[in-house]
């Protein structure tokens, strides 16, 4: 296996310390990583959304821009703009934060979708187009978007072409009384979670280390039997009859990989069922839209999602 998988464990153990009883949540982060794929982080207020991407880019010494996404933010904040120079007599391009290794849209469904379309092209294709130039973005570009899932009035949901750019839809659960109380523990140790506290966190990796282990990943050995069951359960999802809309051929290739990277954390080079069944439910929860009617049950997607699994047969 690659030499850069105990840093990539190491990472994931420092993130543990950090913001804890969030265990399941970072070894997802962590997989989308690896994967190269963007996120949608969601929960309450208060879960440590935004102090987790922090402490994630400080720790593999990433550049970092962070988004407030409000109804009256333009696109043109996100990506930048000429702008005209008296003196010279000429435009100058003021690049906007998405100009970055990783960026964070905070509360991305509370500005509306022109302001939303602008992160399209940069999540797609890691370029932004700015009066008919194409800029390319880092290698790294990484988008984590998070929104509060009670937040109604005011909000603007993304279309479901957009949701299908993002690779992983991860919820963000109260953490246990245990952990909880590890959070108090370690503010009383000193801790608040503000920016100095945070750049003083020593690195653990880099970005040129995160680069290199995303091409180990795809060394990761995939047989003709896994495939075709991957291949079943999308199609599961596409004649579901609690589904108006099952797995995209973009979530048929995300699946693949991100199961190769579950793999690859787990020492192996080569993937098994349960790795695909690992990240069956964040990276199809945003993707799949139920019917009028399966809503009015009171189905909830993750269960449709637990449904379609149960139908297909594992391969031995």
């Amino acid at each position: 296996m690659s030499e850069t998988r105990p840093v990539l464990i190491n990472l994931g153990e420092k993130l543990n310390q950090i913001i804890v009883g969030q265990s399941r949540l970072v070894h997802q982060l962590l997989i989308a990583l690896l994967s190269g794929g963007h996120i949608i982080l969601e929960g309450v207020p208060g879960t440590g959304k935004t102090l987790l991407v922090k402490v994630l880019a400080q720790l593999i010494q990433a550049e970092f821009s962070r988004v407030q996404l409000t109804p009256d933010v333009l696109p043109s904040d996100i990506t930048g703009t000429n702008i005209f120079d008296l003196n010279s007599h000429s435009f100058t391009l003021k690049k906007g934060p998405v100009f970055t290794e990783v960026l964070l849209a905070d509360e991305i469904n509370r500005t509306p979708p022109k302001t939303q379309a602008a992160l399209l092209e940069a999540m797609e294709e890691m370029q932004v187009t700015l009066d008919g130039e194409s800029l390319p973005l880092p290698d790294l570009f990484w988008v984590i978007a998070t929104q509060n899932p009670l937040e109604f009035e005011g909000t603007y949901p993304l279309p479901e072409a957009q949701l299908d750019r993002f690779l992983f839809k991860l919820v963000v659960d109260y953490p246990d009384q245990t952990a909880e109380k590890q959070m108090l523990l370690n503010r009383q140790a000193g801790f608040a979670g503000r920016r100095l506290e945070i750049n003083r966190l020593q690195a653990v990796t880099t970005v040129a280390e995160i680069l290199q282990a995303r091409q180990a990943v795809k060394s990761v050995k995939v047989s003709e039997a896994i495939i075709d069951y991957l291949l079943a359960l999308v199609r599961a999802s596409r004649q579901s009859v609690d589904l108006a809309l099952g797995a995209s051929p973009r979530a048929t290739g995300a699946w693949l990989q991100t199961s190769q990277a579950t793999a690859w954390l787990a020492g192996r080079d080569f993937v098994t069922p349960d790795d695909i069944k690992a990240v069956a439910s964040p990276l199809l929860r945003h993707r799949l839209i139920l019917k009028p009617e399966a809503m009015l049950d009171g189905l909830q997607i993750d269960a449709v999602i637990a449904s379609v699994m149960n139908q297909v047969p594992v391969p031995r």
